[in-house]
């Protein structure tokens, strides 16, 4: 029998130490309990059969969220990344690929950037007149770099990545990223690590697109009158709030809605909650009181 909740709960991550990683989600987030010296990945909302988020505190403290009602087929999964060092080049596929050929979901997601230190970049799709020969040649010949978009990063800003869209989060940044529970990854270049390249199936789901086309892809859901909504698809809508202008959450009750905190600290209902809070509203949670001073994303569940 699952478990009905209709009040919010704090979730505690599952912890993942990945080469490219550093230690800000342990310092500054307080992740992991003193138990790791690494953390590249918190995933914060998960249901997959090789990651589960559990409850924190509370009568169900400890219970996994999988036991709680309606979280079969979860379809969103949340995380924070640190990246001290960059990431692999990589593309993700679209979901009809993914089924056939990996038994999983394809996977689109965005970013919101938490920080970034000087001269951070990341990758963005290719640059302009890049075919899928172009791409190859320069995989095979170790100049994937001159087939890259390289995009300056500041906190704050979005990109939202369509499966099909090569990418990759470069050294110094932090990130909140909201994705399809999907964990299907095509490397095409990793910088000598040493890790399995997926470079045929890579080739196979890349979606060529200009830089311009990658442009309007990543503001095309900008809100010109609040500034909040970062993204928005079929599989999630995501917003940037403050409890100081955001002094209730109400209405969808019969959609999972979750928070994640950035900074500051408060309250959400009865819950206290800092930076790095994770909080799911389960369905049937219908009105939820803010206070206190903090910045969250806030991600509807579609």
């Amino acid at each position: 029998m699952k478990i009905k909740i209709n009040e919010p709960i704090l979730l505690s991550p599952v912890c993942k130490d990945i080469i490219w990683g550093g230690n800000r989600l342990a310092k500054e987030f307080g992740k992991g309990n003193g138990k790791f010296e690494r953390i590249a990945e918190t995933w914060e909302l998960t249901v997959r059969d090789d990651a589960v988020s559990t409850v924190s505190g509370g009568e169900l403290d400890g219970k996994p969220l999988s036991e709680l009602e309606d979280t079969e087929d979860f379809p969103v999964l949340i995380k924070f990344i640190d990246a001290k060092e960059n990431l692999s080049v990589q593309v993700h596929p679209g979901n009809e690929y993914a089924k056939k050929y990996e038994g999983d979901l394809g996977k689109t997601e965005m970013w919101y950037v938490v920080d970034a230190l000087p001269g951070a970049q990341l990758v963005y799709g290719l640059r302009n007149g890049i075919d899928k020969e172009d791409f190859k040649k320069a995989v095979e010949e170790n100049k994937i770099g001159e087939c890259l978009n390289y995009v300056d990063v500041h906190r704050g800003d979005v990109f939202f990545i369509p499966a099909g869209c090569v990418h990759a989060i470069g050294g110094g940044i932090l990130i909140a990223e909201i994705q399809q529970s999907s964990n299907v990854t095509y490397r095409v270049y990793d910088y000598d690590r040493g890790r399995e390249l997926h470079v045929k199936k890579a080739l196979d789901v890349i979606e060529l697109r200009t830089k311009e086309e990658i442009e309007e892809i990543r503001y095309s859901c900008a809100d010109e009158i609040s500034g909040e909504l970062l993204a928005d698809c079929e599989i999630f809508r995501v917003e940037k709030k403050s409890s100081e202008s955001c002094k209730k959450i109400e209405g969808n009750c019969d959609k999972f809605r979750h928070l994640l905190v950035i900074s500051g600290k408060g309250r959400v209902g009865a819950l206290e909650v800092c930076a790095g809070s994770s909080v799911l509203l389960p369905k049937g949670c219908e009105r939820v009181e803010l206070d206190g001073d903090f910045e969250f994303v806030l991600t509807v569940v579609k």
